[in-house]
């Protein structure tokens, strides 16, 4: 267990005034797929100038459309591979910038938005049927998915989660055995004390809720309060990064100092001043923590 710091002045209110500009759309992409785990192609590559091209790759789970981008280097596959996954209330672009970064470095990248997520996502489904362990389905049936494919080298598979998608992604790696390395940028574990604090300890859950924007079903407080994520946590074997900044205003960063106790082979790196999502010079420093962590995991330097 490793704990570093890093400097940088971060203004809450930039952070989520940017993080409310990231939750639009993107380009709607049609569904073909014949079931659950099955793999579907768009049309529309995109060729970067910087030695990567940008596919729509959707997936389904019971029969409902998960959508995504994969960004694949120019290169010869196979390809060590990280699958990202969006905050609550997201969708794939809050995760862009390190897919880029990682496509840039020469890994497969695939962003995708969760079933029912967010109010601005190309993936099937409500919020109010959206919860941690729906999510988790979500992404199984990603992994699944990329594991079977021609790009994709099976023994790399990587997750990288931020926020929500943090917790779903170390919920997720925890419960597999097929996980290279882990990366949870500011992961939310505190969602579940949340539901607590909402639901009186499990005994007043609401149908339906509102909360940050996102109306909720009872499914969302069900789920988050049926286990406990440091329990499961503490299965996962292999390498973990996790990135938290000490100002966060949403998720403190104690639970992070937590979960890398628990976990067994974790990484801890705190940037100062730090709000909940980064920008500016911390966005680069953790873009800079993921590149070195995915060159020690993969390639052993």
């Amino acid at each position: 267990m490793k704990f570093r710091k890093y400097s940088s002045a971060n203004a809450a209110f930039i952070c989520f005034l940017v993080f409310v500009l990231m939750l639009c759309g993107c380009n709607a992409a049609p569904l073909a797929d014949n079931g659950s785990h099955k793999t579907a192609k768009r049309a529309g590559d995109e060729k970067m100038s910087s030695g990567y091209t940008v596919k729509e790759l959707t997936f389904a789970r019971d029969g409902k459309k998960v959508y995504g981008k994969l960004y694949m280097p120019d290169t010869a596959p196979p390809f060590a591979t990280v699958i990202l996954t969006h905050g609550f209330g997201a969708n794939l672009h809050m995760v862009e910038g390190y897919s880029k970064a990682l496509a840039e470095s020469g890994y497969a990248a695939y962003a995708f938005d969760f079933i029912g997520g967010g109010n601005n996502i190309e993936s099937d489904g409500k919020t109010t049927e959206m919860s941690v362990l729906t999510e988790a389905e979500d992404l199984n049936a990603v992994i699944d998915g990329i594991r079977a494919s021609e790009f994709a080298d099976p023994d790399n598979i990587i997750l990288l989660g931020a926020s929500m998608g943090g917790f779903v992604a170390t919920y997720t790696a925890a419960k597999r055995q097929d996980i290279k390395a882990l990366i949870a940028l500011y992961p939310a574990y505190v969602l579940q004390d949340d539901s607590r604090r909402r639901t009186d300890d499990g005994k007043n859950i609401q149908d339906r809720f509102n909360t940050m924007g996102v109306e909720l079903g009872r499914i969302f407080d069900e789920d988050a309060l049926s286990f406990d994520i440091y329990e499961v946590m503490a299965a996962y074997g292999g390498r973990t990064l996790i990135i938290h900044g000490t100002a966060d205003s949403v998720v403190p960063v104690s639970y992070s100092e937590k979960a890398a106790e628990v976990l067994p082979d974790a990484s801890l790196v705190k940037i100062e001043g730090a709000d909940h999502v980064f920008f500016g010079k911390d966005d680069e420093f953790a873009t800079e923590l993921i590149l070195d962590f995915m060159k020690e995991v993969v390639d052993g330097k």
